[in-house]
């Protein structure tokens, strides 16, 4: 990654951080909305939602560790 212009590692660094984000995000909504369709159909009203974003928080969380120990081992692995 030494040869390619500032340009293209700036690129490259930051589509990474959107995918990398994204997924985060996604996690944290995703749970949220399968808590808050749970506590919907069981009426249980924030329960669910507490613990569907601390599970999506948590699944996002790890994505990223395992993102980030996958570039340390292997910083070509982009």
């Amino acid at each position: 990654m030494k040869n390619e212009s500032t340009t293209r590692q700036v690129s490259v660094a930051l589509r990474e951080g959107w995918i990398v984000g994204g997924s985060f995000l996604g996690s944290v909504l995703a749970g949220t909305l399968l808590g808050y369709v749970a506590d919907r159909l069981l009426g249980t009203d924030p329960w669910f939602i507490v613990i569907g974003a601390v599970l999506g928080f948590y699944s996002g969380f790890m994505t990223l560790w395992n993102y980030s120990k996958r570039m340390e081992d292997d910083p070509r692995e982009r």
